[in-house]
């Protein structure tokens, strides 16, 4: 590890720190997982020995391109306590002490950073391991997973050379996972990801445990920078200076047998929000197994009968967890021969629809108060729970039945990789992204979907997670969906094959995929707020919904008012609890049908030509006003008068021209094409915020000013309706929620 070459004699900072030095408190400086860490272990739960490297380290090293001073000696020390308190060194080719590197930021970025288990092994020490372990068959798994983890997050190397070998032998050997492999079949495979890497480097794999370590921490470090970071941290507005920690932790395995596994556990659902126990396991596996989705898991409830004990440990350490941190936590977790270690614990990431749900248990549990409550929801969240879902009375051919991991309705053309998905999204289409698994190189195209189907994974997958995280619908392990790449093609059990770019439906609440676009209605919150839902019909989310808005409105010091500009935008808006209109643009009023006749306004040639196209356009503007005013009953009421850019009520200036062009080509009598196509050029104006960089000169047409006063100047309704402007506030300007349909006094 090269350390700065400059040294300060002044005050050294402390860079790294021993677990039981931490706590939740200080996850600005050792970052999420490491501040986690501490605290479990300070809780007493049984968290595997290490130490973490500080966010601070992270951004010097950002900043300049050097490693802090000290920093390397500083890690050895901590190293040298590690191998003290296992009573191995890292990398003894006779009982070897392995650690993970892991990533952890301030806030979590699931997937985002990289990560390296396994550092220690080489050719001689993984002999230890097996050793050490009992099982040949452990240890070159191990080994395996390292060559291929390092490579392809340290070294560069595409981890699809190394998928692809692993897929290779399966055939050969018939096998339908890696489980079914033997110790000869993965020394083989190791011998094989080594000589990739030789290939694609043109260096051997290095051997040196110290050397492993050093660039595994630059590696940590510099992936905070990288694309699929940068592009979650824009999503999720984290600042971009915030750098990443590193932790080092001792090894513990799942892979050692069906006595161990590894998963993730959530103290209650975070699809839905309900009380239980929720997560995923599998048995003799390591923890990228699970999120990475290469098989399908087994509910967690399932270990009971598989480790009782383990089990039993998991559900108190969660009913730990949840008190401390007094909200849903996700946990990680690995079981060693039968020994339960809490490798990392979190805020779970929520559903707006659970988010509603805990928020409103944790207030009746006593753990929390409403302001803290509505502190936990958010307005992204609650338009989300406003979007419509799938009628289930519709005729809909349903393909198969996956895994609901993050709910909606989601309809949109497939698409088999993150470039298609984004390419087809930026051309204006809905896309459902469907992968084997999806992995953090998806996020663009996770990003671009309407929504995600994968085949394989489960609800703490990465693609749920993720989905989850964005309020994505998804669907996972959809076992029966084969994917084709070749083809471009899903093919079903029964036959069925579904082309890429074919459109289909996905419903995040039960798992189903369906074929072709399925009809959708409206939300039960959207018919709460409507006050069209039956009383029969509320459900927990809907009582939880209304409570925290009502909370919210208590709370609130400033009114809100609707952007409207029409008389049913104007009567929802009232039912929605608006307190006025903030902004009624006038020029909405004429798009749509009465287009035509602003068209006949702008073309006129003459006062009486004019006269007849505003004497059309009076009663219906007119007509607006009074059902707004009615709909606002006293409520103020800002009007903005008419200031378009006349050339948006005429057909588009490059259609147009087109359109002419062809005719005059044709000699076809296009006069009316052309007396517009002259309005248009006339009238044809450039916003310079605009993408494009031309711009043309704005005029201003008399006419506007004419259409402008057709509602306000004009005949008997006028003086009748001045409110329409006026900033009084009514009786009623109070209204709270639930006297929503009422009429004032």
């Amino acid at each position: 590890m090269a350390a700065s070459a400059t040294t300060s004699t002044a005050h050294m900072a402390k860079y790294v720190y021993d677990f039981s030095e931490g706590g939740m408190a200080m996850n600005d400086l050792l970052g999420g997982k490491g501040a986690n860490l501490a605290e479990m272990a300070k809780l007493g739960l049984p968290v595997p020995p290490g130490f973490t490297i500080t966010t601070e380290a992270c951004r010097h090293y950002l900043a300049g391109g050097t490693l802090p001073d000290g920093l390397e000696a500083e890690v050895e020390e901590h190293l040298g306590r590690l191998e003290a308190a296992a009573g191995r060194r890292l990398g003894d080719p006779d009982d070897p002490l392995l650690v993970s590197v892991r990533s952890g930021a301030r806030f979590s970025m699931p997937g985002m950073m990289d990560t390296v288990l396994d550092l220690g092994l080489n050719d001689r020490s993984v002999l230890g391991l097996a050793k050490q372990s009992g099982s040949q068959r452990f240890a070159w798994d191990s080994y395996r997973r390292f060559v291929s983890m390092f490579a392809s997050t340290v070294l560069g190397v595409s981890a699809q050379l190394f998928a692809g070998a692993l897929d290779r032998l399966k055939s050969r050997r018939t096998a339908a996972s890696d489980l079914e492999l033997d110790a000869e079949d993965l020394s083989s495979l190791t011998r094989e990801f080594l000589s990739i890497v030789l290939a694609e480097t043109g260096r051997p794999f290095p051997s040196d445990p110290r050397r492993q370590l050093s660039e595994a921490i630059l590696a940590v470090f510099g992936s905070w920078k990288g694309e699929r970071a940068r592009l979650y941290r824009r999503l999720q507005h984290i600042a971009d200076d915030l750098g990443t920690a590193v932790n080092v932790v001792t090894m513990v395995y799942g892979n050692l047998g069906m006595d161990s596994g590894t998963g993730v556990a959530f103290t209650r659902d975070p699809s839905t929000g309900r009380r239980g126990v929720y997560g995923d396991y599998l048995p003799d596996a390591q923890g990228e197994d699970v999120v990475a989705g290469i098989r399908n898991t087994m509910q967690l409830q399932d270990l009971e009968d598989l480790n009782p004990t383990a089990y039993a440990g998991l559900l108190e350490a969660m009913s730990t967890l949840e008190t401390h941190y007094r909200d849903l936590c996700d946990i990680e977790f690995t079981i060693e021969r039968s020994k339960l270690f809490i490798l990392q614990t979190r805020i779970g990431k929520r559903t707006p629809a659970a988010a509603f749900r805990i928020a409103c248990q944790l207030v009746d549990e006593g753990t929390i108060n409403l302001d803290e409550a509505l502190g936990r929801v958010d307005g992204h969240g609650l338009v989300t729970l406003m979007f419509p879902s799938f009628d289930g009375s519709a005729d809909a051919v349903r393909l198969t039945t996956g895994t609901p991991a993050s709910p909606g309705a989601a309809v949109g053309k497939v698409a088999l990789d993150s470039a298609t998905a984004v390419r087809r999204a930026d051309d204006g289409d809905q896309v459902i992204l469907v992968r084997r698994e999806t992995n953090p190189d998806d996020l663009a195209g996770m990003v671009a979907a309407a929504g995600i189907l994968t085949s394989r994974g489960g609800k703490t997958s990465h693609a749920a997670v993720v989905a989850r995280g964005m309020g994505k619908t998804c669907v996972v392990a959809a076992e029966d969906l084969s994917i084709d790449l070749k083809t471009r093609s899903l093919h079903l059990p029964s036959g069925a094959v579904v082309a890429e770019g074919e459109v289909i439906s996905i419903d995040g609440g039960t798992g189903a995929v369906y074929l072709g676009a399925v009809p959708v209605v409206a939300s039960p919150v959207v018919r709460f707020f409507e006050g069209s839902l039956p009383e029969s019909e509320r459900d927990d989310l809907v009582e939880a919904v209304e409570r925290l808005v009502r909370h919210a409105d208590s709370r609130r010091r400033l009114s809100v008012r609707a952007n409207a500009d029409t008389p049913a935008d104007a009567a929802r808006s009232r039912r929605f609890g608006a307190e006025g209109i903030g902004l009624c643009r006038t020029e909405h009023m004429f798009l749509g049908e009465r287009r035509k006749v602003v068209e006949q306004l702008i073309l006129a040639d003459s006062p009486q030509a004019q006269r007849e196209a505003l004497d059309q356009l009076l009663p219906l503007q007119r007509g607006d006003f009074v059902e707004m005013l009615e709909a606002m009953d006293g409520l103020p009421v800002t009007v903005r008068l008419i200031d378009p850019p006349l050339h948006e009520f005429l057909p588009d200036l490059t259609e147009l021209s087109v359109r002419v062009a062809l005719a005059r080509l044709q000699h076809v009598e296009s006069a009316g094409d052309e007396r517009l196509l002259v309005a248009v050029r006339r009238l044809h104006e450039q916003n310079p915020n605009a993408r494009t960089s031309r711009r043309a000169p704005r005029h201003h047409d008399p006419r506007a000013d004419r259409l402008a006063g057709a509602g306000a100047r004009r005949g008997r309704g006028a003086a009748d309706h001045r409110r329409w402007a006026s900033h009084h506030r009514g009786d009623g300007a109070r209204r709270r929620l639930g006297e929503r349909g009422r009429d004032r006094a």
